[in-house]
C-alpha cells in the first residue's frame, strides 16, 4: 500500500505494507529459543522453512530410525509465508503433535505481532509528512491499531500462560507415569520374591500338619492299647512297632528343621518388606535426614530379583554425613543401577563408591559398570526427556531424565562419563547444605 508519491526532490516515498518475506518479519533471537524449547520438550528436530523449501532456522537432529515428521504451514494475510517441520519419536506422536501445534501458534502469533509493530512504525514515519487533517485521521487509525495490538498482546500472553500450564501438567504426568512404572516393576518383583519363601513355608506347614496327625494317631493308639491290654506282656513291643510304622524316629528331629526353615522364610519376607518400605519412605512425610549408603543398600535390596546371579556388586562406602531429602532420592539410584543391569545382563560388575569432600562439604557417589559404554552422540543426550536407545515399548526415556531433575532439585549435579566397550560411570554430587 503506497502512502505517497515522489513529487519533487524534497519529497520522500514511504511505502507501508510492501511485500515481506518470513525472515523480514521474524528474527533469529525470537525463533531460536522456541526451537530449543521444542527439543527440551521431547522433539528430535524442529525447523522453520521458507515457502520455497529453504531452511531458515533449525535445531536438533533427525532420527530416521523411529520418527514421525509433522509439517504445519504458516499464513500471513491469507497466504502461505513458510512452514514449520517437527520430527519426533513415533511412540510419542500424539504428544509431538501437541507440541507442534503450540509451536505453530507461537510462531504465527509472533508473525502477526511483529507485522503489526512494523506497520505501526511505518505509519508513524508517514504521518510526520502529512497535513494536520491527515495527521488527525491517521492518529485515530493509530489508536484503533494500538488497541488491536494491545488486545493481541494480551491474548498472546494469556494463550502462552495456558499452553505453559498444559506443558507443565503433561511433564508432571509423564514423571508420575515413570514413577508408577518403576513401582509396578518393583511390585512384580516383590510378589515373585515373597512367593518363594511363602511357598516353602506353606509346604512345611502342610507337612507339619501331617506329622501332627500322626502324633495324634499315635497317642490315640497308646491310649487304646493301654486301656485294652492293661500293659500286658507284649504291649511295649506292639507300641514300638507302631512307632516305627509311623516313622516317628524321622519325624521328631525333622520338626525342628521345618520350624527353623519357616522362621527363616518369615524373616526373609520381613526383610523384603522392610527394604521396600525403606526404599519408598512410605512412613515418612516431607524431607528427612537419610544415610545415602543405606539408601543405596535398600535400592539394591528391592532390585535383587532383577540383578543377575553372576553379577558382582562392589561396595566402597565412605563415611557420609546425613543428607536431607525425600523418598525421590532412591529413584535416582534405581534408574542408574537398573540401567547398568539392563545394558549388561550377563557378566556385570558394578562398583559403587561413596565419599565426602570436606572442602566443598559435598557427598560424592560414583556408579561404575563394565558395560558396552556409549559413543559421544548418545552420551550427550542421555539426560534428555524421552531419549532412549531401547526398542519401542521397552522404556520411556524418562529414567535418567527424572534422575537429573531430582538431583538438580537438591542443588546437586549428575554427570556421565563413558568410553565405548570400556563401561560407563555416573558421578553424583550432592551438597550437604542445600543452596
Amino acid at each position: 500500500m503506497n502512502m505517497g508519491k515522489n513529487q519533487g526532490p524534497d519529497r520522500i516515498d514511504f511505502v507501508v505494507g510492501e511485500e515481506k518475506c518470513l525472515q523480514d518479519i521474524i528474527s533469529e533471537s525470537e525463533i531460536v529459543p522456541l526451537l530449543e524449547g521444542m527439543i527440551r520438550s521431547g522433539a528430535c528436530r524442529a525447523l522453520l522453512m521458507a515457502p520455497d523449501g529453504e531452511i531458515l532456522w533449525s535445531y536438533g537432529e533427525g532420527n530416521a530410525r523411529k520418527t514421525v515428521t509433522l509439517e504445519l504451514p504458516l499464513y500471513l494475510e491469507g497466504e502461505v509465508i513458510g512452514k514449520i517441520v517437527v520430527d519426533g519419536l513415533q511412540d510419542q506422536e500424539k504428544y509431538i503433535k501437541g507440541l507442534s501445534d503450540l509451536f505453530a501458534d507461537a510462531v504465527q502469533t509472533i508473525l502477526i505481532n511483529n507485522l503489526k509493530r512494523m506497520l505501526t512504525t511505518e505509519i508513524h514515519t508517514t504521518v510526520v509528512n502529512q497535513s494536520y487533517e491527515e495527521l488527525f485521521d491517521a492518529n485515530k487509525k493509530l489508536k484503533i491499531s494500538e488497541g488491536k495490538y494491545r488486545e493481541l498482546a494480551e491474548n498472546l500472553e494469556k494463550k502462552v500462560r495456558e499452553r505453559t500450564e498444559e506443558l507443565k501438567k503433561t511433564h508432571a504426568k509423564l514423571l508420575q507415569q515413570e514413577k508408577m512404572a518403576s513401582i509396578g516393576q518393583l511390585a512384580a518383583g516383590m510378589a515373585h520374591e515373597i512367593n518363594n519363601p511363602l511357598g516353602f513355608i506353606t509346604s512345611n506347614l502342610n507337612t507339619l500338619n501331617k506329622y501332627v496327625t500322626r502324633f495324634k494317631e499315635m497317642l490315640d493308639f497308646y491310649q487304646t492299647t493301654c486301656r485294652e491290654t492293661g500293659m500286658k506282656e507284649g504291649t511295649l513291643d506292639l507300641l514300638d512297632q507302631k512307632w516305627k510304622k509311623l516313622q516317628l524316629d524321622f519325624i521328631m528331629p525333622d520338626i525342628d528343621e521345618l520350624v527353623g526353615q519357616s522362621n527363616e522364610g518369615c524373616n526373609r519376607i520381613k526383610k523384603i518388606i522392610n527394604d521396600l518400605r525403606g526404599f519408598s519412605h512410605i512412613d515418612e512425610i516431607g524431607d528427612v535426614e537419610v544415610d545415602l549408603n543405606q539408601e543405596i543398600d535398600r535400592t539394591l535390596g528391592v532390585l535383587a530379583h532383577q540383578i543377575p546371579e553372576d553379577a558382582v556388586i562392589i561396595k566402597k562406602y565412605g563415611v557420609l554425613p546425613l543428607f536431607t531429602c525425600n523418598a525421590l532420592i532412591c529413584q535416582v539410584f534405581l534408574s542408574i543401577i537398573l540401567n547398568a543391569v539392563q545394558i549388561k545382563p550377563t557378566g556385570l560388575t558394578l562398583s559403587i563408591e561413596t565419599m565426602h569432600q570436606e572442602d566443598t562439604h559435598t557427598n560424592v557417589l560414583r556408579f561404575t559398570d563394565n558395560g558396552p559404554g556409549m559413543p559421544p552422540e548418545i552420551l550427550n543426550r542421555i539426560f534428555e526427556p524421552f531419549f532412549t536407545t531401547k526398542d519401542v515399548g521397552s522404556g520411556t526415556g524418562m529414567g535418567l531424565a527424572t534422575a537429573f531433575d531430582i538431583v538438580t532439585s537438591y542443588s546437586g549435579s549428575i554427570e556421565a562419563e563413558s568410553i565405548p566397550r570400556r563401561g560407563s560411570e555416573f558421578i553424583i554430587k550432592l551438597p550437604v547444605t542445600r543452596l
